[in-house]
């Protein structure tokens, strides 16, 4: 993309440096120093920041039509993109806490993640090929595409609205909390308490590994999946699911069936609602599953 404007290889740190900066490209920049000043790239529109160092606070809010690009933001670039759109993040490393927030239309490809309460209240944003560590990552967050996502931390995707997930690996407990319209395929999810109180959740050739998943969801589905260390699951859940291997335990299925070759343990005691799912033991080279028990 052409700019009218060059800036190359300053150092900023005054307040609001390049305040309402329209078509320009930013390049080798660095944002810091004594004068500490906040908001470097607000209310920017058409702009390009590249091989820029960043170490001050808030410096890309309310932004349209950019691009990040071999950018780095440090642990005190604090709350670094707010409120933008129509956004374009490579090849970046996002470090400071809420580091996205409340924006909408924006793709982050190549980089590196490190920041607590990441995405917040975020709308149709995509990750492709990145590395991700966070607290409540993606809070609220909808129209979500994610593929080939590393992602380390607590309480994802809460909250989340409407998102496909693919060939990702996670290790991340209470995820997908009150999620909605969610799938997720050919992924990895490590944790404890995957999915509770979610609606609509769809899990396809995925590896789940953790304690208790999968309680009390709504319209869950589970397709050619495989199960690890998972006791007490589907409990109070409205569940199909087909499960390849064995399921250490399943606990009060409120409704709908369960296949998979084997449990450890099928527990259906001290219901405090009528439980009614369907527990199906898949037998080897018979066509018709053999189901051990129906409550």
């Amino acid at each position: 993309m052409k700019h009218n404007t060059m800036i190359e290889e300053k150092t900023l740190d005054e307040e609001r440096a390049l305040y309402n900066l329209k078509d320009a490209y930013v390049r080798g920049c660095i944002f810091a120093g004594p004068a500490d000043g906040e908001s470097a790239l607000k209310e920017c529109r058409k702009i390009t920041v590249e091989d820029c160092k960043f170490s001050l606070r808030y410096p890309i809010w309310h932004t349209k039509e950019f691009t990040v690009q071999n950018c780095s933001m440090d642990e005190k670039t604090r709350a670094a993109l707010w409120y933008c759109k129509q956004g374009k993040i490579h090849n970046s490393m996002l470090g400071g806490i809420k580091a996205l927030r409340e924006c909408e239309d924006v793709t982050i490809e190549n980089c590196v993640i490190n920041s607590p309460e990441f995405g917040w209240r975020s709308r149709t944003i995509t990750l492709r090929n990145c590395e991700a560590e966070s607290e409540y990552f993606m809070f609220e967050g909808a129209k979500l595409n994610f593929s080939n996502v590393k992602f380390k931390g607590k309480y994802s995707f809460q909250y989340v609205k409407k998102a496909i997930i693919e060939n990702c690996d996670f290790s991340t407990k209470d995820a997908f909390w009150h999620s909605k319209n969610v799938t997720v395929r050919n992924s990895v999810l490590r944790g404890e308490y995957l999915g509770w109180y979610s609606e609509n959740l769809t899990l396809e050739n995925c590896l789940i590994i953790g304690t208790q998943p999968l309680c009390y969801c709504k319209n869950l589905t589970l397709k050619n999946c495989r199960m690890e260390g998972c006791d007490l699951s589907f409990e109070y859940s409205a569940v199909n699911a087909t499960v390849n291997g064995e399921i250490t335990s399943v606990k009060n299925p409120k409704s709908g069936k369960i296949i998979a070759d084997g449990f450890g343990e099928i527990i259906f005691a001290d219901a405090n609602v009528p439980c009614k799912g369907r527990v199906i033991t898949r037998k080897p080279d018979v066509d018709n599953a053999k189901e051990n028990y129906v409550n």
